[in-house]
């Protein structure tokens, strides 16, 4: 099995492969890392692991979408996530490539990084400027009947937002030409979907794709039964994907 050491990117989120990953990155300890991938030619893949943080740990000052911010904390590499970082986070993520490391003038970065595979954390590092991790690949195994599943849960996903359209008294704009791939799907629909990150981190760990759809075919059928009864919804955009799968 494949093993390799990279920057680890902890955040209140769960990464999926092949979706896009915007980070307004202002914190030192992160901005170190930014700086040391930039050394990186930019033709070369710059990357990184990105986990999900437990819930009842410190959120890591950075996110998708949060705005930039002048102020930036001077936390160690694992201030906030106790004296185990390992322990802190989920330990299976997804390896990040940032197409787009830019710095503004006041130090803080503008990030914009494609999920590419899924990883298993296997140890924490926190001896240098921020935390790193060893990190074993882990392989898209299919499994059975995957075209049956990827059109059952792309007609779930499609009423799921037509119903959370409904709720919310919005019209609904759907890209004409969802993929196709069941793999794509199943990252796709997981990224896409309301549900809280213990949720989401599930349908990463899934074994195989097979399994990831089965999972996603029950909580779509689920969370559109209960869009039927609930006056109103969060305003979470569903009809825009946070990016292209291909």
């Amino acid at each position: 099995m494949t093993t390799a050491r990279l920057p680890l990117f902890p955040l209140n989120a769960v990464l999926f492969p092949g979706l896009v990953l915007p980070l307004n990155v202002f914190e030192e300890r992160y901005r170190a890392m930014m700086r040391e991938l930039l050394k990186t030619d930019e033709d070369g893949p710059r990357r990184f692991a990105v986990v999900a943080i437990r819930d009842g740990h410190q959120i890591a000052a950075a996110a998708p979408g949060m705005p930039g911010s002048a102020a930036a904390p001077e936390n160690g590499p694992a201030d906030g996530f106790g004296s185990d970082p390992l322990t802190a986070f989920h330990t299976v993520g997804c390896i990040a490539d940032a197409a787009t490391i830019r710095e503004r003038h006041d130090g803080t970065f503008e990030v914009l990084a494609t999920g590419t595979t899924r990883v298993k954390v296997l140890s924490v590092d926190a001896s240098g400027p921020y935390l790193t991790a060893e990190l074993e690949e882990l392989p898209e195994v299919t499994g059975e009947g995957l075209a049956t599943l990827g059109e059952g849960v792309l007609r779930a996903f499609k009423n799921y937002q037509k119903r959370l359209a409904g709720a919310r008294e919005r019209s609904l704009s759907t890209p004409a030409d969802l993929p196709d791939d069941p793999s794509v799907v199943s990252y796709l629909v997981a990224a896409a979907a309301i549900l809280d990150t213990p949720t989401k981190q599930g349908l990463l760990e899934a074994p195989d794709t097979a399994t990831r759809l089965r999972q996603e075919l029950k909580l779509l059928r689920g969370e559109t039964a209960l869009i039927r009864h609930l006056p109103s919804l969060p305003a979470v955009d569903l009809t825009h994907a946070p990016n292209s799968p291909n």
